[in-house]
């Protein structure tokens, strides 16, 4: 049995994530130790595939309200390009999101390069656009740190997203032993991450190459101990539902100037507001390997 499954039984106090309180008073700071996340059993009635509906997801990595925000404009305009509704829903919780995108109930999707190549490989989407540039993942500790290779950290405190979040995968899968792993200290958004290695609550952490430059360009209080190979970026990824005519018009569409308005609010959170760019299949086969250890996906 994987030692990362035992693990998670023998620590999951709290659901979805197994993550262990660190600190009553500072709920945004968690410990898990390697632990998978557990999708939700069901799809929901309210999202489950509706006859000539197509269904617009994304991870839940804002509230509801600021979902709706950022995707409802993008699925108006693309039921009035398609001519054929289309629907934003907010799956709420990570938990739900994986068990629903595991049983394909969305039909076209927004997510990070191993989503879409886990898809590819085991439901049939195709990839139609993506953010431009990559998702490189760096491992970095402070300065006045004696850890010079990610290897030293097993057993050690790395600050990071839950999984199945890339760069906590990344991370993971550097070390061959997975009953020698670093012990995950879940801390929500990049820029807590920082701050929490920067105020030692761990021995390193990750984040996105533009993120740790973003954070620590004007302090230069990191080094880089390990650094992912590049990744495509996020990207749409349409399923079997959809038609392939009406995927290449929703790639289109997603590429022509008329999207810059409908797609503002979610390029600002996700692209750094640069317009999408073409995508192939091609570029994120096999990325789906890094949720190999994750629950429910292989």
């Amino acid at each position: 049995m994987n030692t990362r499954i035992v693990y998670a039984a023998a620590t999951a106090l709290a659901v979805g994530l197994g993550a262990l309180a660190v600190n009553a008073a500072d709920t945004k700071l968690r410990v898990v130790i390697a632990t998978p996340s557990q999708p939700h059993a069901g799809v929901p009635l309210a999202l489950a595939p509706q006859t000539g509906v197509i269904t617009l997801s994304a991870p839940p990595r804002e509230s509801e309200e600021e979902g709706q925000r950022r995707f409802e404009p993008l699925a108006d305009y693309l039921s009035k390009t398609l001519g054929k509704k289309v629907v934003y829903r907010h799956p709420g919780s990570w938990g739900i999101y994986q068990g629903t995108m595991q049983k394909g109930a969305y039909d076209l999707v927004f997510d990070g390069p191993h989503f879409n190549g886990w898809r590819i490989e085991k439901l049939d989407y195709s990839v139609l656009v993506k953010a431009p540039g990559d998702l490189s993942q760096v491992v970095f500790v402070r300065q006045d740190s004696a850890v010079t290779d990610i290897k030293q950290l097993t057993g050690r405190k790395i600050c990071a997203h839950a999984p199945p979040n890339l760069g906590t995968l990344v991370v993971q899968g550097a070390f061959d032993n997975p009953a020698r792993q670093p012990v995950i200290v879940v801390v929500d958004d990049y820029n807590h991450i920082y701050r929490a290695l920067l105020d030692g609550k761990c021995e390193a952490a990750v984040l996105p190459v533009k993120h740790l430059e973003k954070f620590d360009h004007e302090r230069n209080a990191m080094r880089v101990v390990f650094r992912s190979k590049p990744l495509p970026n996020q990207a749409f990824s349409a399923g079997p539902r959809i038609s392939a005519e009406d995927r290449a018009r929703i790639a289109a569409a997603l590429l022509a100037p008329e999207a810059a308005a409908p797609t503002a609010k979610m390029r600002e959170a996700y692209t750094g507001g640069k317009a999408f760019v073409a995508a192939s299949n091609a570029e994120y086969a096999g990325l789906g390997e890094y949720l190999r250890n994750e629950w429910g996906y292989y």
